[in-house]
């Protein structure tokens, strides 16, 4: 994996910021070149003919404002692309329909990008809806003149997170189901335990018409793990994207709940700990992967080589596609994703910036213009000579975290956003999290929680 670093001069020689900048910008433009523009929707992936992912939209909006401040695209280019995503979800088919958008306020995970219609007989998704709708409420938060346009913003957003069902979403239980389709109902599994739908329960919680009740957090905290690795204790999960993307648009420092005020942290220490778990795994390396090191590390949900097994320097190896990996505990068949590292910048920018900095050397797409590659696998040769696998595509669910957590890192622009979130606070103050930039309430957030309980 190791390049000659006169390679990329121009990656090499640039300052922290100016690399960052870099990186952000490049990943934002899978955003601006994936949208048809006609209705906001966003591809899944640059594989051909890949499907709208409804998160990937969530991402788009959170990030447009980004790319406002930024200057890497114009107010007027920004608001647009918004109007568009949330007409198109504003006036989406509700009926349930297995070619209709949504039921209840949720929206089917992948949709044609041109029609709209549900694809693939996906799952009507609850995090991913949830995704979404966070995305559309920095929207509505960012674009916040007094201008008919970005009243549109405010308002639609505002309707199409009133319109969300979360109560039904729990389907007679205490915990929120992870979808519904039309052909089967409800999915067996639920949002239980340490994962990425902390986000989904805050909105839950701290919606103003269809709310959970604050026995559906406790459910939630009940199922949660916390074990010791690498002399980090904290509340587990393998992947780390489960440690990132409820934190791209909440800012958990200095606040918390009852199950992290018993344990004198709070989930961004928390995060911060299982980014020093992966790096200090990659070091230990106890499977022997090619090119794991303190510089090149990050286990997620990410694109792999497989399905396929191997002998591998005398090792039988089994190498998975699509996969949640995580360490470590695994699964892990020595796929990294650089994205995996860089959305921990804020949490541990003395080992993530090494890192960027290592892995721009090697593993920068210059030719896509999308900035790093999905994922990598140096282990894995499929030709005499080559540096490993290497995945050919670009995902929305990389390139979204990638832009946010770097600009929360600069600037905190997201979380300054969020915090000014009624719903967002309100969902918090239901969990039980107390501290921190949530003390006071405002007098917004007041009147949200007002509206609330008159809607109970």
């Amino acid at each position: 994996m190791d390049r000659d670093e006169s390679a990329l001069p121009g990656l090499h020689h640039r300052s922290d910021d100016a690399l960052l900048e870099k990186i952000q910008q490049d990943s934002f433009r899978f955003f601006a070149e994936s949208c048809n523009t006609a209705n906001g929707l966003i591809r899944d992936s640059t594989q051909p003919d890949s499907p709208c992912s409804i998160a990937a939209v969530g991402f788009a909006l959170t990030a447009y404002g980004v790319a406002v401040e930024r200057h890497w695209m114009t107010r007027d280019e920004a608001i647009a692309r918004t109007l568009a995503a949330l007409r198109f979800f504003d006036r989406a088919d509700q009926s349930g329909a297995s070619r209709g958008v949504g039921y209840r306020g949720f929206f089917y995970h992948f949709l044609h990008v041109e029609t709209g219609e549900r694809v693939w007989d996906s799952e009507l998704s609850t995090i991913d809806t949830a995704l979404l709708v966070a995305g559309m409420l920095t929207a509505a938060r960012y674009f916040d003149r007094d201008d008919a346009k970005e009243d549109e913003i405010r308002a639609t957003a505002q309707a199409i997170y009133e319109r969300v069902d979360w109560a039904w979403a729990r389907n007679g239980e205490a915990t929120i189901s992870m979808g519904w389709t039309p052909e089967q109902g409800f999915l067996p599994w639920r949002w239980t335990g340490y994962n990425e739908a902390l986000l989904l329960y805050m909105l839950a919680l701290g919606s103003p018409t269809h709310p959970v009740t604050q026995d559906a957090y406790a459910q939630w905290l009940s199922s949660y793990r916390w074990r010791t690795a690498y002399e980090q204790s904290y509340v587990y999960a393998g992947p780390l994207f489960i440690h990132q993307f409820s934190h791209i648009w909440i800012d958990f420092r200095d606040i918390q709940d009852a199950y992290m005020a018993r344990r004198q942290i709070d989930y961004f220490e928390n995060s911060r700990r299982a980014t020093y778990v992966h790096c200090r795994y990659a070091q230990d390396n106890p499977r022997r992967f090619a090119d794991y090191h303190g510089q090149c590390w990050g286990l997620t949900a990410c694109d792999g080589p497989g399905p396929l097994t191997l002998e591998v320097d005398g090792h039988e190896r089994k190498f998975f596609g699509y996969r949640a990996r995580g360490a470590p505990d695994g699964p892990d068949d020595g796929t990294v994703a650089p994205w995996a590292a860089i959305a921990s910048l804020p949490f541990a920018p003395e080992l993530v910036m090494p890192t960027i900095r290592h892995l721009a050397q090697a593993m920068y797409d210059e030719a896509s213009g999308y900035g790093f590659t999905c994922s990598f696998n140096p282990t894995l040769h499929l030709a005499a000579g080559d540096s490993g696998w290497m995945s050919p595509w670009h995902f929305g669910l990389n390139q979204g975290p990638i832009v946010l957590m770097i600009e929360n890192y600069r600037s905190g622009l997201v979380w300054r956003l969020m915090c000014g979130c009624p719903p967002i606070a309100a969902g918090l103050r239901r969990a039980g999290f107390s501290g921190g930039w949530l003390q006071p309430a405002s007098k917004e957030e007041a009147t949200h929680d007002a509206q609330r309980r008159g809607a109970r």
